[in-house]
């Protein structure tokens, strides 16, 4: 086991590139399985749920190798073994593999998926959608068994605007006969990356960052290379961290358009930005402004996977923030963590009130999930003084050497042996 030593409360400075979306990455790499043919994917980050996908690919006898930022996925035979909890306990994003194994070979067994413990997430508009593809399903002892032998195409109408339903019927109707409508379909970035990647592959997805996503189903798929969008947490994540310790960094690798929610609060906290293209240069002088109501929804509103990081920054504001979660209900579970650090938090239900104080103190932590951990490094780097955090296991889970990217801006982050 591993923990990151920080040594806080020095301004951030300097230039740093975003790695490859991780939450762009795990559903192409699940769409590998409509194709017999190798896919490269270029510059993939090496993430331990990138591992655990990895992990399930192979258990489903395709070849998967990783060299540097190289990975090779060839899905020539595709076995239809059972993916256990053993595999989909690593990993929330593995239910989105049943929609690529039953394009491909019209059945599919999975055991319920795992992943951070910051809500319920339910599957039941995944499954919900493939019934509506005619596939028949039975929930066997917690084995989800999908028989798609009467596969037809349809119009699915989503309840909720699901990223990880979208994505897992659009992989389901790439292969069908016919037109495959999704309704409600979510319209997030990462959407439109699997339908650039699928469409890369030859085939026909229209409308992705859409409201209504067309699938055109064709008979067969062929090989691509393919590098995947800029991760817009990440760029997000070290923003509001530069916005927490001050200083002037300049992340590079990002999609200005991807995280516009995120900088226009940026700005009303008294950020100075300068965006181009492809970059983004934020100075902090001061401490934060508050927020007044920052409040999470679905694409384009602000994004549920970067309310921890921004938590976190505002717990040094000027003033009191409110924050609401409206996505995941267990999502402040990080705070207690943070009230170590001298944090005045208060959470009743989905609702955190977040009085600013002037400083942070180093403390020991502990973190539960990913984004929660990546809350706890950037309100450690804005602290003054050491701070200990245990948990590096989830961190890593969506970053990828977390602790590099923050020395390279002048943080001091270390990772060291638990027993160090």
């Amino acid at each position: 086991m591993q923990k990151f030593i920080v040594d806080g409360g020095m301004p951030l400075k300097g230039e740093l590139s975003v790695q490859s979306a991780k939450n762009a990455a795990l559903p192409i790499i699940a769409a590998c399985i409509l194709t017999e043919d190798a896919v490269t994917i270029e510059n993939c980050p090496k993430l331990k749920d990138i591992d655990a996908m990895l992990d399930i690919m192979r258990h489903l006898g395709c070849f998967a190798e990783q060299k540097g930022d190289v990975l090779t996925v060839c899905c020539r035979d595709v076995a239809l073994n059972v993916i256990n909890s053993d595999l989909t306990g690593k990993l929330r994003s593995s239910i989105f593999i049943l929609g690529s194994i039953l394009s491909r070979c019209r059945r599919a067994y999975i055991s319920h998926p795992g992943g951070c413990e910051i809500g319920l997430r339910p599957i039941d508009l995944h499954i919900a959608g493939l019934k509506a593809l005619n596939v028949k399903i039975d929930d066997d002892y917690g084995v989800i068994c999908c028989d798609g032998s009467d596969m037809k195409s349809g119009i699915i109408n989503l309840d909720f605007a699901s990223v990880g339903a979208t994505e897992n019927l659009m992989m389901a109707g790439a292969l069908l006969d016919g037109e495959t409508v999704i309704v409600n379909a979510a319209r997030e970035p990462e959407i439109i990356d699997l339908a650039r990647f699928i469409n890369a592959m030859g085939g026909r997805v229209y409308g992705a960052g859409e409201s209504v996503i067309r699938i055109i189903g064709v008979k067969k798929l062929h090989g691509c290379i393919y590098k995947p969008m800029p991760d817009r947490i990440c760029a997000g994540t070290y923003l509001a961290a530069v916005a927490a310790a001050g200083g002037s960094v300049t992340v590079r690798n990002v999609v200005p358009e991807h995280i516009f929610g995120m900088t226009e609060r940026l700005k009303k906290i008294g950020a100075k930005l300068n965006v181009r293209h492809d970059s983004v240069r934020i100075t902090v002088n001061e401490r934060p402004r508050p927020l007044h109501k920052l409040e999470t929804n679905v694409y384009p509103a602000f994004p549920t996977d970067m309310q921890p990081q921004f938590s976190a920054m505002l717990t040094r504001a000027t003033g009191s923030s409110i924050v609401v979660e409206n996505l995941f209900e267990n999502r402040f579970g990080y705070t207690a963590e943070l009230a170590k650090m001298g944090a005045l938090i208060t959470v009743k239900d989905r609702v955190a009130v977040i009085r600013g104080v002037p400083k942070l103190s180093g403390a020991v932590l502990r973190a539960s999930d990913l984004r929660g951990g990546a809350a706890l490094v950037v309100a450690a780097v804005a602290a003054e003084g050491r701070s200990v955090i245990y948990g590096t296991e989830h961190i890593d889970r969506g970053y990828e050497y977390i602790e590099r990217a923050f020395e390279s801006i002048g943080a001091s982050v270390r990772r060291v042996d638990d027993s160090d």
